[in-house]
């Protein structure tokens, strides 16, 4: 499914009619394709699948432990629109991951993120995606997945609460077992 410029464009100039604006007003006149353009970068992922950049894993003949007994990749920043108000939210991606046999270069890791959060999401959602990619396109032990974002539907509509950031959680295998995931979130926590 590609994206639609020209509709997006026409959306935006009905949208800008809607609230009672002047679409071909001198602030305004260019709106529709900036906003065209935004949204082509915001919703490149739904073209595109998270596996695809975990395909050049490395397989390894190493017995478990041999390879680490974790990766963990802090501190990734995302962004993504929240699908009920097509606002943008925009935050901090932490993943962490057991090799079983298969490891993938750090900066594949980023570019999963990068790929489900560029579609209109829910962070419970894109939380669960990302973890769900990891751990079928690694196979590793287990995987943790931590995500803490502000949403604009929060700070600049409704309640307001501009401070305020929403936290999920994904485990799976070893680390979903308390005192694993316990000791990686004690990692993700702890500045270097």
């Amino acid at each position: 499914m590609a994206i639609d410029p020209g509709r997006i464009e026409a959306a935006v100039t009905e949208l800008l009619l809607a609230i009672g604006e002047e679409p071909a007003r001198a602030g305004l006149a260019s709106t529709p394709r900036r906003i065209a353009q935004a949204y082509g970068e915001y919703f490149a992922g739904l073209d595109e699948d998270p596996l695809d950049h975990l395909r050049d894993a490395t397989e390894l003949d190493a017995g478990v432990g041999e390879l680490g007994e974790l990766v963990l990749l802090r501190d990734i920043g995302f962004r993504s629109v929240c699908e009920h108000h097509l606002l943008p939210f925009t935050g901090t991606a932490h993943l962490a991951y057991v090799p079983r046999h298969r490891i993938v270069g750090l900066g594949k890791l980023p570019r999963v993120v990068e790929t489900l959060s560029s579609r209109p999401q829910l962070q419970e959602r894109l939380t669960e995606e990302i973890a769900d990619a990891l751990q079928e396109g690694l196979d590793p032990l287990g995987v943790l997945v931590v995500l803490d974002a502000r949403h604009g539907c929060v700070t600049s509509r409704g309640v307001r609460q501009s401070a305020s950031s929403t936290v999920t959680l994904a485990s799976r295998g070893t680390l979903s077992h308390p005192v694993e995931r316990a000791e990686t979130m004690a990692l993700i926590g702890r500045s270097t």
